[in-house]
């Protein structure tokens, strides 16, 4: 019952006390804002910038080691394809000279057989007159026996 004759004394129609109540919520919000929420404000948003500047010290070191690594992987690549190049030019250097010693004995083998074949039919030659001088011999003891006998 007290509830009822409570609501009956509630005005719905605004008057002028509206503007009052409402210069007073705004003189309330400037003065917490003042005096409590601009302190916890800037608690909260120092304690924010000590945390993300630990956390930018972290993400500054990952960054820099990652640089680091990528440095280090392209040196790496470099120097990889440096060793193969002078490995290459060094498979390629001994490749010619191996080719040169065989060129070289090829030449050599060649000479030697076609020396060798030259005294073969230097000897042959000489072999023929040889038998021919012997075969002229021989038909001469053959006639000579022949006649003496």
């Amino acid at each position: 019952m007290f509830l009822l004759a409570f609501a009956e004394s509630i005005q719905l129609f605004p008057d002028g006390t509206i503007f009052i109540h409402i210069a007073l919520i705004l003189i309330m919000i400037w003065a917490l804002n003042r005096t409590f929420f601009k302190p916890i404000n800037a608690v909260i948003q120092k304690r924010s910038r000590q945390k993300v500047g630990r956390g930018g010290e972290a993400e500054e070191i990952l960054e820099d080691v990652a640089a680091k690594r990528k440095k280090y992987e392209k040196e790496m690549l470099a120097a990889r394809t440096e060793s193969y190049e002078i490995i290459e030019k060094e498979r390629l250097a001994a490749v010619e000279l191996r080719q040169s010693k065989i060129n070289e004995a090829r030449s050599e083998a060649a000479a030697l057989i076609a020396a060798e074949k030259e005294s073969l039919r230097d000897a042959v030659a000489q072999a023929k007159v040889e038998i021919a001088l012997e075969a002229d011999k021989m038909a001469e003891k053959i006639s000579s026996n022949i006649l003496k006998g």
